[in-house]
C-alpha cells in the first residue's frame, strides 16, 4: 500500500478518493494477525481529514436537485456501476465503494470512506456513516444508523461483518463491530463502550473507548432492560436499556432472516 505521505496534495482529491472508490484502499481492512481480525489504516482517514482542510465550494446537479458541498468532497457519479440506486433521494459521496449488485433505496446516504461488500442490502432511512465497512450480502434494515468515525486516524471505524442482519431502527456507533452472521434486532442501539450481556455464556462483554464493544459471530442481539442500583432506583422501578445475547444463529433465525431477503 503507497504511504499516504507520498500523495501530493494537488492529486489527494483524485488519487485517494478513486482509489477508494474503487477498492484498492480502505479504511479498515480484514487481516487474520490484527486485533479481531481487522487492520484499522490511520493513513487512509488522514488522507480524506486533509480533504476537509480545502473550503472551497462547489454545485453540482442531479435531475431537479443541486447540491454544494466541499469541492474536493463531492457526490459520486453513480452512473454505469454494477449496483442498484433506486430513485428517491439517495446521495452517496465520493470516497465511498460499492461492491456489485449491492442494493440502495431510498432515501439513504454513504458517507466518504464508507464501504459496502457484495449483495448487500441497504434499506430506507439508512445513514452509512464515513469509513463504516459492510460487509458482504448484509441486510441493513430501514432506519439504521452506522456511524462514522473519522476521529481519531487510528481509530477502528464501525464494521459489520458478512452474512450480518441489523435490523430496522437500530444504530451502531463508536466502533462497534459485528461479526459474521450475527444479528442485531430492530430498536438495538450499540457503543463502543456499551455492555452486551450474553445469556449463553453467562458473560458480559464491555467496549471500551480504546477496544470498542464487538458483536461475536453468529451472535442474536436483542433490546433489553437492567434494572439500576439504588433505594431511589428501586421505589421508582428505574431500569435502563441494553443489549442482550440471547442465543447463537440456529435454523429458525436464519429462515426469518430468509424470508426478509424473499420478501425483498
Amino acid at each position: 500500500m503507497t504511504p499516504m505521505a507520498a500523495v501530493s496534495e494537488e492529486a489527494v482529491s483524485t488519487t485517494i478518493l478513486d482509489d477508494l472508490e474503487a477498492g484498492r484502499l480502505r479504511a479498515a481492512a480484514p487481516d487474520a494477525d490484527a486485533p479481531n481480525g481487522w487492520r484499522v489504516h490511520p493513513g487512509v482517514k488522514a488522507a480524506i481529514l486533509d480533504l476537509f482542510r480545502t473550503r472551497d465550494t462547489s454545485d453540482w446537479a442531479a435531475g431537479p436537485l443541486t447540491f454544494r458541498d466541499r469541492s474536493a468532497v463531492g457526490p459520486r457519479d453513480l452512473r454505469g456501476g454494477p449496483w442498484r440506486i433506486v430513485p428517491g433521494g439517495t446521495a452517496v459521496r465520493r470516497g465511498a465503494y460499492l461492491g456489485n449488485d449491492v442494493v440502495v433505496m431510498p432515501p439513504s446516504y454513504v458517507n466518504v470512506g464508507a464501504w459496502i461488500g457484495d449483495g448487500t442490502m441497504i434499506d430506507s432511512h439508512v445513514l452509512v456513516g464515513s469509513c463504516a465497512q459492510i460487509g458482504e450480502r448484509v441486510h441493513v434494515a430501514a432506519g439504521v444508523t452506522i456511524g462514522g468515525v473519522l476521529e481519531p486516524p487510528g481509530a477502528r471505524p464501525v464494521i459489520v461483518e458478512d452474512d450480518a442482519f441489523i435490523g430496522a431502527g437500530s444504530a451502531l456507533l463508536e466502533g462497534v463491530l459485528v461479526g459474521r452472521r450475527a444479528v442485531v434486532a430492530a430498536g438495538v442501539i450499540l457503543t463502543g463502550t456499551s455492555r452486551l450481556y450474553d445469556l449463553v455464556r453467562r458473560r458480559v462483554i464491555v467496549g471500551t473507548a480504546d477496544s470498542p464493544l464487538v458483536v461475536p459471530p453468529d451472535a442474536v442481539v436483542v433490546p433489553g432492560t437492567r434494572a439500576l442500583e439504588g433505594p431511589f432506583a428501586a421505589r421508582h422501578d428505574l431500569a435502563i436499556a441494553t443489549a442482550v445475547l440471547v442465543k447463537d444463529r440456529d435454523v429458525g433465525t436464519s429462515a426469518r432472516v430468509a424470508l426478509e431477503e424473499a420478501l425483498r
